[in-house]
């Protein structure tokens, strides 16, 4: 008989230990922010080149050039920082 409370005990135990350390990381996980990744990119542009807006584009980051000649579009890998792609801008229309 004193076995089966030793167990009962311990088994109530380990339950309010459990219970415990699932709230303790369910509280850390809600309270903790969201993760932000950070690149480090050198864009290999002319002098006088400013960056005239950032758009997420799926899985990239469309960077607007202006300056330092035609206006361009850059494509960023988020994931590597690598440049996905350029797209050349002109004024005028058709």
């Amino acid at each position: 008989m004193r076995f089966l409370k030793f167990i009962t005990v311990a088994m109530a135990v380990l339950i309010v230990v459990g219970t415990t350390v699932l709230l303790v990381v369910i509280v850390r996980r809600i309270g903790s922010p969201a993760v932000q990744a950070q690149i480090a990119v050198l864009l290999d542009e002319p002098a006088g080149t400013r960056i005239a807006g950032i758009a997420s584009v799926g899985d990239r980051l469309a960077v607007r050039l202006e300056g330092g000649g035609a206006d361009r579009v850059v494509l960023l890998d988020v994931r590597t920082g690598v440049v996905a792609g350029r797209i050349g801008l002109r004024a005028g229309g058709p």
